[in-house]
C-alpha cells in the first residue's frame, strides 16, 4: 500500500492505492473539490499534537507573527520594542511634566506679581460650560469607530499574544530604568 498527501484547504487529504475502502472519504473530498482516488482518514488527535500550545489556546486567530518566529524570538522582538518605547516615554513623560509643571509656576508667578489678571468669573462661567458638555457626551453611546478600533486592537493582541506580552513587559521595564 503507498500513500501521497497533499494539503487542501487545510485538511491533509493521502491518497493510497489499495482494492478495499469505503466511499464516505471519496464522497467528502469530492463535496469539497474536485479529487479523484481513494482517501484515508486522518487522525485529528495526531494532528492536534503537533500544533503549537497557543494555537490550542487561542484557536486558529493566533496569527501571522505566531506561526514565522518562534516563542523566544517573539519575546525577544517584545521586549527590546517594549523596552525602547518605555524608555523614551518615560523621558518625553518627565520632559513634558517639566513644561507643563513651569508654565503653571510661571502663570501663577505672573499672577502673583500683578503681570497678568485672570477673569475668575469667566473661567468658572467656562468650566460649568465644559461639565455640561460632558455630562451631554456621558449620557451617549460610544461611537462605532471608537468601538471598531478596539476590536481591532482586541484581535491584534489575539493574533499577537507573545508578542504583546513581551512589549509590555518590556515598556514597564523600560518606564523603571
Amino acid at each position: 500500500m503507498t500513500n501521497a498527501c497533499s494539503w487542501s484547504r487545510g485538511l491533509k487529504l493521502c491518497h493510497r492505492d489499495s482494492s478495499s475502502h469505503s466511499p464516505a472519504p471519496e464522497m467528502a473530498a469530492n463535496s469539497q473539490g474536485t479529487f479523484d482516488g481513494k482517501f484515508e482518514a486522518l487522525d485529528l488527535a495526531e494532528l492536534t499534537k503537533k500544533q503549537p500550545w497557543w494555537r490550542k489556546l487561542f484557536g486558529q486567530e493566533s496569527g501571522p507573527s505566531a506561526e514565522k518566529y518562534s516563542v523566544a524570538t517573539q519575546l525577544v522582538i517584545g521586549g527590546v520594542t517594549g523596552w525602547c518605547t518605555g524608555f523614551v516615554f518615560q523621558k518625553v513623560g518627565k520632559l513634558a511634566a517639566t513644561a507643563v509643571g513651569g508654565g503653571f509656576f510661571l502663570l501663577q508667578l505672573a499672577n502673583h506679581t500683578g503681570y497678568i489678571k485672570v477673569d475668575w468669573q469667566r473661567v468658572e462661567k467656562d468650566m460649568k460650560k465644559a461639565k455640561e458638555q460632558l455630562k451631554i457626551r456621558k449620557n451617549k453611546q460610544i461611537p462605532t469607530e471608537v468601538k471598531s478600533k478596539a476590536e481591532e486592537v482586541v484581535s491584534f493582541i489575539k493574533k499577537n499574544v507573545l508578542v504583546t506580552g513581551g512589549f509590555f513587559g518590556g515598556f514597564l521595564l523600560g518606564m523603571a530604568s
